[in-house]
């Protein structure tokens, strides 16, 4: 193979033109570390904050933290997996190229059965919409949940999530296709929340009682009102800020709505070991192959047009998983 690759680099933080089709050396794996030929590179938001600079990195940098690949070279050290694997990882940057670099540690190997699309398509996505439903607040047949931007990629898939424990999901969405789409993923109620307020929408499909938890990925706009729907001693799971971040906050407000748990995820602490990285994907997987959850993969752009992927992502007209194949 030839020494130099083609991959996005940032040398500068700012809009889609930053994103730099560039000839770069072919990395080298070190120690326990393996390089994976990427198949697949999966689009997320902390991309973009990356690439504005809320997020940041030492420039210059290959974004993506999503791949999903063939081993092509292992570091000293490496046993548990060996050239021509397929394999997939998350949040380790750099997968926008044509080669990348991750601990072995970090990696999942693909089932011969799925395609590597739908597997990396599962890696961030996945494994989110898995820790929130089954560790962050474990749901079941008891609970009731409000679940925010359901026809998102994570949403979508987090709402077939909770659906696989019997609870109840009253989720959120813009418009009517989207309502769709989250109806399709097996939400019990849908509130088109810019046509209906959701607070009292919520109190009134649940008599007043209010939800066990609600899962926010959009934050500034829906915090507040989240905290309204919660019944007392619920759970606030806020997850992401898709409306920019929740401003400065009071705790005692937590008391005064009746003794409410606040907490803010992120994927990496869910995945912190080796054992609990592979239990998530491994459900995933096996969920998939069973015909219980359905991914979707939206749109596959080449390398060179990243930044056009950018924009169909930032559009927020997704309607499922945006992948870049090198």
């Amino acid at each position: 193979m030839s020494n130099t690759m083609k991959a996005i680099q940032i040398h500068e933080t700012g809009g889609r033109e930053v994103l730099k089709l560039a000839e770069v050396a072919v990395p080298t794996p070190g120690p326990d570390e393996v390089r994976v030929k990427v198949e697949y590179a999966g689009l997320n938001f902390i991309d973009i904050y990356q690439r504005l600079g809320q997020y940041k990195l030492a420039l210059p940098f290959t974004p993506g933290l999503e791949a999903g690949g063939v081993v092509d070279a292992v570091g000293a050290g490496v046993t548990d997996v060996k050239v021509g694997d397929r394999v997939a990882y998350c949040m380790i940057n750099g997968a926008y190229a044509e080669y990348a670099i991750a601990p072995a540690a970090k990696l999942v190997p693909a089932p011969a059965s799925l395609g590597l699309d739908v597997v990396t398509a599962l890696m961030v996505q996945g494994m989110t919409a898995h820790y929130l439903a089954m560790s962050t607040f474990p749901l079941n047949a008891s609970h009731t949940a409000l679940i925010h931007a359901a026809a998102g990629g994570t949403g979508r898939l987090l709402v077939q999530v909770a659906k696989r424990t019997g609870a109840r999901v009253i989720a959120t969405a813009g418009t009517e296709e989207k309502a769709a789409l989250a109806r399709s993923a097996g939400a019990d109620e849908v509130i088109i929340y810019t046509q209906t307020d959701f607070v009292s929408e919520v109190k009134r499909l649940t008599n007043g009682v209010g939800v066990d938890v609600v899962y926010d990925s959009v934050g500034q706009s829906t915090f507040a009102g989240g905290l309204d729907c919660l019944k007392p001693r619920g759970m606030m799971v806020l997850w992401g800020q898709a409306s920019g971040p929740v401003g400065a906050f009071d705790p005692q407000i937590l008391n005064q709505k009746g003794s409410l748990y606040l907490t803010r995820p992120s994927l990496g602490a869910y995945i912190a070991t080796r054992n609990e990285l592979l239990q998530r994907a491994n459900d995933l997987f096996a969920w998939v192959q069973a015909g219980e959850l359905d991914v979707r993969i939206d749109r596959i752009f080449p390398l060179a047009e990243a930044a056009a992927a950018h924009a169909y992502i930032e559009g927020r007209q997704t309607q499922g998983k945006v992948l870049l194949k090198p």
